[in-house]
């Protein structure tokens, strides 16, 4: 079903449906007091000393409130989105830990301290890492069947103590910047006829012009600064205009207010004007203060969508990541 066109042009803001901001924004994880899941091994075998059994929650509630993280460090995602940060690492530690035998599982969803785990408590260690748990034939063992896979180590205190799982969205993230740097270098490089068909091809592929795909491009025959058309009913009753600059510099406001122009021109309302550059603040902020609805897309958030939609773009290969399924394991 296509999506309404006031997703693509909410106002002026120039936000566009896919969360294409996510993936623009770098996530400086260094910074974040959220502390590594090697950093939470030892105080949680601390917390788990006391030889009762204790859940999962209380544990985290309690590593929590040690390191003091406040209800926005909680709330931080993992890149996918899918589950918070803490949550993760603290998981990660608490399956280190039963590897290695200092902690062991009585009961679904709850731990207990061991004997090696009291015995290295009694040691008074510094930190719990990795390194660290190679002492312990069970965690050995346990990595070298990791080792059969093809990803094999996952080393996480090789990524500065990130856990498999964010490795693997990191590796995501780095490997999504290079295609898409490598695609805005091929837009760029591209003929201006074949950079209009392409913004004209991707509006259509986000959904708009209807289940038929009624876009076309103007060419030479385009006038007052549109170079593409989007209906978005048959009869032509709703449209959007489209502008492609294929420019290295900068689109300031005057080549905006020039397409905004144009857009009047045509008694348009909406209009998309797309660059494989940037937009500079004084434009960006201009289309916030008029009526009509325009969106600016700048070289970095065209090459998103392109991979958002696979225009340009061959998938190369996918990986299912599984976690056990507790309910099943609760169905009597």
């Amino acid at each position: 079903m296509r999506a309404p066109c006031d997703r693509l042009l909410p106002g002026a803001t120039g936000t566009l449906p896919g969360g294409v901001e996510k993936w623009d924004r770098q996530i400086e994880r260094d910074a974040m007091p959220v502390p590594d899941f090697q950093t939470l091994m030892l105080p949680l075998l601390r917390i788990a000393s006391d030889g009762r059994d204790h859940e999962l929650p209380a544990l985290r509630a309690r590593l929590a409130g040690e390191f003091a993280l406040s209800q926005e460090d909680l709330d931080e995602k993992l890149p996918s989105g899918r589950q918070s940060t803490f949550h993760n690492r603290v998981g990660w530690a608490q399956t280190f830990l039963v590897k290695a035998g200092l902690l062991e599982r009585p009961r679904r969803g709850a731990v207990r301290i061991t004997g090696p785990g009291r015995a290295l408590l009694a040691e008074n260690p510094p930190r719990i890492d990795m390194k660290l748990l190679e002492r312990y034939e069970s965690y050995r063992q346990f990595r070298e069947t990791k080792r059969e896979r093809p990803a094999a180590d996952l080393e996480p205190q090789a990524a500065n103590g990130l856990t498999p799982e964010e490795m693997m969205e990191h590796g995501y993230r780095e490997l999504r910047a290079a295609v898409t740097g490598d695609l805005l270098g091929h837009v760029r490089s591209a003929s201006p006829a074949f950079f209009e068909q392409l913004v004209v091809d991707l509006l259509l592929k986000l959904g708009y012009g209807g289940a038929l795909g009624e876009g076309e491009t103007l060419g030479r025959s385009g006038d007052g600064g549109v170079d593409g058309v989007i209906r978005e009913d048959k009869l032509g009753l709703d449209v959007i205009y489209v502008q492609a600059k294929r420019w290295d510099t900068s689109v300031g406001r005057p080549v905006v207010q020039a397409f905004v122009g144009s857009l009047e021109g045509h008694k348009a309302r909406k209009g998309v004007l797309i660059t494989t550059s940037t937009f500079s603040s004084d434009a960006r902020a201009y289309v916030q203060n008029i009526e009509k609805r325009v969106v600016l897309i700048d070289g970095g958030q065209l090459a998103q969508l392109m991979v958002d939609t696979g225009l340009g773009v061959n998938p190369l290969a996918s990986y299912t990541v599984w976690r056990i399924d507790s309910d099943f394991f609760t169905q009597e």
